[in-house]
Parts: structure tokens; sequence; C-alpha cells
């Protein structure tokens, strides 16, 4: 029996090693399309040959997932990325502008199937890019080159709130668009400053007069009150208590220890004449 056994062995191990190095050949062959490693900040969506395509109820989170070699995963990038672009956009006026403007974008997490379904690994290409640049000629556009210059802010917070609620609708999340530079022709950038220059110098001009008006009015006021102060003090003031003051202080000259004083005769109402002292 146990000669049999190893007559067995010795006649199938060739044909053993052969089934084996086969099969390790095959596994190194299709390892990547077997084993798929998902990295931090990434998400994949798995696509079944045989079972119906996309899969588009969740997604492959990080860490190694194993599927079958006819299958495949298509791994997202997560993360907030950013991309740079320029355009021209014509004015409210017919007037030619220039802008430099950058987006930062993600994709949604949970809905990245049915963005890989619907757009595809190349929707910052074919989606937020045109999107966004879609969004800023019709906004721009309403606009003067004037008011664009010095509103900004308010025309960059009006393409984002427009850029978000577009894009929501394609599975994707607008962090912000920027508006990085703004290039105007020579003339009308001139004409610009100038305008901001003088809208400048007339605000000066209207603070400084309003000043000078409270100014003159506070005047006004404290002379008002200085007049009607002398009025009631005039009027309270008699000869009597005039001849009154005028004998306290002569009083309190007499009482000095350091005062000489020589006396002759009478003032005016009777109060005496003081000619020197020390």
């Amino acid at each position: 029996m146990l000669s049999k056994i190893k007559k067995y062995i010795k006649k199938y191990t060739k044909r053993f090693y052969v089934i084996l190095l086969i099969t390790l050949f095959f596994i190194a062959y299709l390892w990547n399309h077997i084993f798929i490693f998902i990295h931090p900040g990434q998400a994949g969506v798995k696509w079944e040959r045989f079972k119906g395509g996309t899969v588009v109820n969740g997604y492959r989170d990080e860490g190694t997932s194993i599927i079958f070699p006819w299958d495949k995963i298509y791994v997202y990038n997560t993360r907030i990325q950013t991309v740079a672009d320029s355009l021209s956009v014509l004015t409210l006026n017919g007037l030619t502008m220039d802008f430099e403007f950058s987006i930062r974008y993600r994709p949604k997490k949970l809905l990245v199937g049915m963005l890989h379904k619907t757009v595809g690994p190349e929707y910052q290409e074919s989606v937020i890019v045109p999107e966004v640049k879609s969004i800023l000629r019709s906004i721009i556009g309403r606009y003067k080159p004037y008011d664009i210059y010095t509103s900004q802010k308010a025309i960059t917070e009006e393409i984002n709130q427009e850029s978000i609620l577009r894009l929501e609708s394609k599975y994707i999340e607008i962090i912000d668009v920027l508006l990085k530079k703004i290039v105007l022709p020579e003339k009308i950038k001139i004409a610009i400053e100038d305008k901001l220059e003088q809208e400048q110098i007339a605000i000066s001009f209207d603070f400084k007069l309003d000043r000078e008006k409270k100014e003159a009015e506070r005047k006004k006021i404290e002379s008002q009150g200085i007049y009607n102060f002398n009025k009631k003090v005039s009027e309270s003031i008699t000869p009597d208590i005039l001849k009154f003051q005028g004998i306290r202080a002569t009083e309190k000259i007499a009482e000095s220890q350091n005062a000489k004083v020589i006396v002759i005769g009478a003032g005016e109402d009777g109060l005496p004449i003081i000619l020197g002292g020390q």
C-alpha cells in the first residue's frame, strides 16, 4: 500500500508543480486586478461586469478591496482640490475684461458612484470648469467695468452661490470660486481710478463741510450760554453786594501778617483806599 502511494506521488508531483506555477503566474499577473488599494483621502467605485455595471449605492472606503479580476474599481480623490483657469468676458457695455480665477472643489463622497456613472473621472474638465466659466460670463455680463472693479467682493459671492447651487446637482461640492486677477483695458483702468479719486475728494469735502457746520453750531450754542450766564450775573449784582464784598476784602488784607497798608481818606461809597503793602 505504501509503495502504491509513493508511486502515485511520484507520478503526479510534476503535474502538481506545473499547476501550482501556472496558478501563481496568473495570481501575479492579475494581482492589480484582484487586490485594489484605496489610500487615505480616496474612495472607490466598483464596476461589476456581470451584475449591472456601476454600483451607485455606496463606495469602497480606504483600505484593501478584493474583487474578481473581470470587475474593476475606479478610485476618486475626495480631498479638496484646486484648478485654475482664465477667461475673457464681455461686460454690460460691450468692453472685454480678462479674468484669472481658481476653483476649490471635491466630489461628494456618498454620491461618488452617481458621479462616476453620470459624468466619469474627467469631471473636472467636462463639468466643473465649463460650468463655472458659464456662470462667470452670465454674472459679469450684467455689470459695467466700474461696478466690477469696485464691487469684487459682492460679485464673487454671487458667483460662489450660483456655482454651489448648479454643481450640487452634478454630485460635486464647490468650496469657493476666487477671482485672482482682473485685467482692464489701460484707458478704462485710468478712467476708473480717476473717478474713484474724485469720489474720495468729494467725500472728504463733504466731511469737512459737515465738520465746520457742527463746529459753528457748537460755537453758537457756547456763546449763547455765556451771554445768558453774564446776563443773569449782571442782573443779580447790586451796589450793596459790591460794597459788602469790598468790606470783606479790606478786612482780609488788614488781617494779613505780611500786609502793610496805608489808608488815607475814603474811596467811593465810603470804602478805604489801599495805597501800598507787602
